[in-house]
């Protein structure tokens, strides 16, 4: 047992490395004046001030969490029959459809985003098709609806993945009894099917929402700049203005968000298994 211990010895380095020494930077610079040396700093508050005092932040803020949930609830809606299908299929027709859901995901994120530019800027395939029903006219990029497409693209697969092995998992003689019963299918999937697949939900709605909530290249390239989310605040903080103290603080206060998030739906999770403890 002391020697599986000092083997992992490397990967708690790493982890304080890089995990840890990172957090630990963005949350000094956070609490200090403009001033990025480390030696001489005053502590401050007034970067978080200045976030919850300006409108304009909590707009942009307000403005990312809505599309985050946005984002999730279609992922939802759309990946969940996806995963049931796939569930109820046999292994082999398994293995195909979540190689075609996996094999986009292959390719890099930023990759597949740059796509849907040429998908739906003017002339571009989705114009064309919409041009055939008559709707050749409707700008298609630049705008909330193509910074939605493309957050749904690239995040419902983790969606899908995640409720579909809840629902591979499960029992089936659980369906088979609840048949012997008399309950018919709706009573069945939402008496059994659903609250058992509940931990795939709940898992695939915090791997959706929070790479969603702070997402900053999928609003960058398809929302052409006009769309700006939290993420984008933060990247022209450290990359544009130079304000590595008030980026810190938003980047603090948005971690911050994420890990009630988080609580919020463990507590939820340990409530649907009958409040047992890990």
């Amino acid at each position: 047992m002391k020697r599986f211990s000092q083997l992992a010895i490397p990967y708690i380095v790493w982890a304080a490395m890089m995990l840890l020494l990172p957090m630990a930077l963005i949350a000094l610079y956070s609490v200090t004046d403009q001033g990025n040396s480390i030696v001489s700093f005053s502590f401050t508050l007034e970067h978080y001030n200045k976030f919850f005092t300006d409108p304009d932040f909590l707009l942009v803020l307000w403005r990312s969490i809505l599309i985050a949930v946005k984002t999730t609830v279609i992922c939802l809606l759309l990946g969940y029959p996806l995963a049931f299908f796939i569930a109820r299929s046999n292994d082999r027709i398994q293995n195909i459809l979540v190689l075609g859901i996996t094999i986009p995901m292959w390719i890099n994120m930023l990759v597949r985003t740059y796509a849907w530019i040429g998908l739906l800027s003017e002339g571009g395939l989705v114009s064309r098709l919409l041009g055939l029903i008559g709707m050749g006219d409707v700008e298609l990029l630049y705008t909330e609806g193509a910074v939605l497409l493309g957050m749904v693209y690239n995040f419902l697969p983790f969606m899908i993945l995640q409720i579909n092995t809840s629902l591979c998992k499960m029992d089936n003689s659980l369906l088979e009894a609840a048949s012997d019963l008399g309950a018919n299918r709706v009573q069945t999937f939402m008496r059994v099917t659903f609250p058992l697949s509940l931990p795939g939900v709940i898992n695939g709605i915090t791997l959706v929402f929070l790479p969603a909530v702070s997402s900053f290249f999928i609003p960058k390239l398809l929302g052409g700049g006009q769309y700006f989310l939290i993420g984008n605040l933060i990247e022209n903080q450290f990359i544009t203005a130079g304000e590595w103290n008030f980026g810190s603080a938003i980047s603090m206060i948005m971690a911050v968000i994420m890990m009630l998030l988080m609580m919020a739906v463990r507590q939820t999770e340990r409530h649907n298994q009958g409040g047992k403890e890990d």
